[in-house]
């Protein structure tokens, strides 16, 4: 499986490009799916939205499995958050195609999410947790939604201003 390259700030115009949705989950949709997963894992990370590959498709890959535990990804196409609690969570977010840059955001703690799983199947899962915080920055992502969009102006004109001068000195 080859290792696909992830778009990073300053590269906005991709990053927040909305993703379309999938019309079947196909052997191209499996394969590519398996392509994110290995390059998440060699990131490494725990989350990975078709975009930030530059696919703008409704796809992502999620895996929470910790060093030495037996891996369980999931597999994710055409998400919807159907439902949301009220009571919210705070969790230091980073992201593969913000690099080296973590902040706190708030979301809530909470979700349904509607999806089509690795056979084409429509799921509802109820997550909490680190899983309902990543599967909200992944569906972020299909959204053309970056996670310093949930932090302050200040914070995150600071962030892309750095990525806008690593790259025209060559540091990108």
């Amino acid at each position: 499986m080859p290792l696909l390259p992830i778009i990073t700030l300053p590269d906005e115009k991709t990053l927040r490009e909305v993703s379309k949705p999938v019309a079947q989950v196909d052997s191209g949709v499996r394969r590519l799916w398996d392509d994110m997963l290995e390059t998440m894992y060699r990131a490494p990370g725990i989350g990975l939205a078709a975009i930030q590959i530059g696919v703008p498709q409704r796809l992502l890959v999620i895996d929470l499995s910790k060093d030495g535990e037996d891996k369980t990804p999931l597999f994710v196409a055409n998400p919807e958050i159907v439902w949301s609690s009220a009571a919210q969570s705070d969790y230091e977010e980073g992201c593969l195609s913000i690099p080296e840059y973590y902040e706190m955001v708030t979301r809530p703690a909470e979700i349904k999410m509607r999806y089509l799983d690795r056979q084409g199947e429509a799921m509802e899962l109820h997550a909490t947790g680190l899983m309902a915080t990543c599967l909200q920055h992944e569906i972020d992502h299909l959204n053309g939604v970056l996670f310093i969009d949930h932090i302050s102006r200040l914070k995150r004109e600071r962030v892309l201003k750095k990525f806008q001068k690593a790259q025209k000195l060559g540091k990108l």
